[in-house]
């Protein structure tokens, strides 16, 4: 009986096992976060490729539009880099040549101290050494005259060893002060021809503008491309939402919360308020802030950036997903982040421009609920200007 018991125990364990199998190989695979990154930044990536080749399909100026703002972007982009290494080489050479006038007198210093020593060795007349010897002084003075005279030699052998040294370091460094202020003249004339081209850039896309502008040849045709806008606009919105749903959510203070804390993207006057009519039925779905170009644009609040790219009416443009909430900045001159890019509340994510065909520099931001457009204006924790 015993023997059964035994039997039965056995089989149940074997039925658990076989139980607990069967329930671990039903569950779903744990999901990798950074591979679901991976496949939503590239179902993304598809989405602004199929909007390029609509705008190419369907509107050749808005997209020669874009070409012409690109190359500016680009053009804008090489010019801020030289920048940057010019001050870098600006430093640099500064910094040598405090090295070298610190060599020039270091070396000056040592040049003077030798210079006594030899003085004062002619004073007493050569063969100093011999000079003692004959001068019958006590034997234990004389000894110790002599160990003097041996350190007085080294002492002046090592400081010569120094003046060599402080020589070959001057020359050395002489040579890569030339060698910087060559990099820095070559950096300046690369400087120049990266203005050249930004104003070039910026002609071209004049142009574009005013193909587009003649052919908008009376009020409905403007207000008939202001609808398109939007609707792209809303499309877009719609797409970037299913494309982020697989997503989890972030982490962080949910950012309803933070209403009426946050500080503006950039500084600068309202001309244009959220519910104030377009014309046409149309009312603008954010606020519209004059700001001069190149100004830094931050972001409102953490999140991971959903589209960053070129959109007809709104041209380069960024939106950030904050896990339920969206923040549009458009008009951008510059975009600093890429589609996937964690950014944190104040980081600086853009420059102002005037991109999609403004006649001014400014930055338009839209804060949506889900794809529901909410009056930004009472998420700041100071008035608007």
């Amino acid at each position: 009986m015993e023997e059964g018991l035994t039997l039965r125990k056995q089989g149940l364990a074997c039925i658990g096992c076989l139980l607990l199998l069967f329930g671990m190989s039903a569950l779903p695979a744990a999901r990798d976060p950074e591979k679901q990154l991976q496949q939503v930044r590239e179902r993304i990536e598809d989405l602004q490729r199929s909007i390029r080749r609509d705008t190419d399909r369907r509107d050749t100026l808005s997209a020669q539009l874009r070409d012409a703002e690109e190359k500016v972007r680009g053009a804008r982009v090489r010019l801020d880099s030289v920048r940057k290494q010019l001050a870098a080489s600006d430093v640099r050479l500064s910094e040598l040549t405090a090295e070298r006038e610190h060599t020039e007198r270091a070396l000056r210093d040592q040049r003077l101290a030798l210079a006594n020593q030899l003085r004062s060795a002619y004073m007493s007349g050569r063969e100093e050494q011999l000079k003692l010897l004959l001068s019958q002084e006590d034997p234990v003075a004389f000894g110790r005259m002599l160990v003097y005279y041996s350190y007085l030699g080294r002492a002046r052998a090592g400081k010569i060893a120094k003046i060599e040294a402080a020589v070959a370091t001057l020359e050395q460094a002489a040579a890569q002060e030339a060698e910087e202020r060559g990099r820095l003249a070559a950096l300046e004339t690369d400087s120049r021809r990266e203005l050249t081209s930004v104003d070039s850039a910026r002609a071209e896309r004049g142009k574009a503008v005013r193909a587009i502008n003649s052919q908008l040849r009376n009020n409905s045709d403007t207000i008939a491309k202001l609808k398109r806008e939007a609707a792209a606009l809303e499309k877009l919105v719609a797409d970037l939402r299913r494309a982020l749903k697989d997503l989890p959510p972030g982490a962080g203070q949910a950012f309803e919360k933070v209403r009426g804390k946050l500080a503006w993207p950039a500084g600068g006057r309202i001309v244009a308020r959220f519910g104030q009519p377009r014309g046409g039925g149309l009312k603008w779905n954010g606020v519209m802030i004059e700001a001069g170009r190149g100004t830094e644009v931050r972001a409102l609040y953490e999140g991971r950036v959903a589209y960053s790219d070129w959109l007809p009416g709104m041209g380069l443009l960024l939106i950030i997903d904050h896990g339920g909430y969206m923040s549009l900045y458009a008009h951008n001159e510059q975009l600093f982040k890429a589609v996937g890019d964690r950014v944190e509340g104040g980081e600086v994510i853009a420059t102002v421009g005037d991109s999609g065909g403004r006649s001014q520099p400014g930055l338009y931001l839209e804060i949506r609920r889900g794809a529901t457009p909410v009056d930004p204006v009472p998420w700041f924790r100071r008035p608007a200007p």
